[in-house]
């Protein structure tokens, strides 16, 4: 691996229709008495021939219509699914913000979680012990901090989801529609901090569906189409390219 931090060499991950890909203890269970009987027409490729590479610092937007892959391919990096072919290699720490405070224990404060969060993160305590006063003043949630996360709403929990998860500058970040959260204010005040992050060098990937959102953030770009690599480039050849697919798309409708 050069200069590289990420290196994807010829991803493709297959689901299985006939099978609920929710059901994973099932699914081990029963593999051996379905394997005989599955049809090649319940397989499905979600994504094929995913092949690309980014280098420190690089901010790649990942655009496409809905069902792409997209969300797929973010998983697949993150170490959340397993490619049925090809492989992933990377330099340094991942940290994937795919669902804001999927992690957290509703019955746990603010507080409470910001340590049980941070720590699935991989953050030691001291580090995050460091850091508390810095993630709730980011989070704007200090009246809020020792009440139990089931009381919060969705934004305040993405909120302090994403103060947990960017208060280290990880090698590569990995977004997936994770700006859109809370209010506008929230909203530059993340944007803001995404950018400090990559004057560090980090590495981005970044799935939104806001095309002028992933210009201001990105500086290449990639279409995902039926699981496949459409065009992959700088970010204003590429954004061009999917703004005809949009208004193609809406034709269509």
């Amino acid at each position: 691996m050069g200069k590289e931090t990420l290196i994807v060499e010829n991803i493709g991950i297959r689901f299985n229709l006939g099978i609920n890909a929710k059901g994973y203890g099932f699914q081990d269970m029963m593999k051996k008495f379905f394997k005989a009987g599955l049809k090649k027409e319940n397989e499905f490729w979600a994504l094929r021939n995913i092949d690309f590479s980014l280098e420190r610092g690089d901010r790649l937007g990942i655009l496409g219509l809905n069902g792409a892959g997209k969300s797929t391919l973010l998983k697949i990096i993150a170490g959340v699914f397993k490619p049925t072919e090809g492989k992933v290699i990377h330099k340094g720490k991942i940290v994937p913000l795919l669902e804001l405070g999927a992690g957290f224990e509703k019955q746990y404060t603010g507080r409470e979680n910001i340590f049980l969060y941070g720590t699935m993160l991989g953050y030691s305590k001291k580090y995050l012990e460091e850091k508390y006063d810095e993630i709730v003043k980011f989070s704007g949630l200090k009246k809020f901090i020792d009440v139990p996360i089931q009381n919060y709403s969705s934004g305040m929990r993405s909120k302090l989801g994403f103060a947990i998860a960017t208060i280290a500058n990880p090698e590569i970040l990995i977004l997936d529609e994770v700006l859109s959260v809370g209010d506008g204010r929230f909203r530059r005040k993340s944007e803001k901090k995404i950018h400090k992050m990559m004057e560090g060098g980090t590495t981005v990937l970044f799935v939104s569906h806001s095309l002028e959102q992933v210009q201001r953030i990105c500086n290449k770009a990639m279409i995902l189409e039926q699981g496949q690599i459409a065009a992959f480039g700088g970010i204003e050849e590429v954004s061009q390219i999917y703004a005809q697919m949009l208004e193609e798309s809406s034709e269509k409708e």
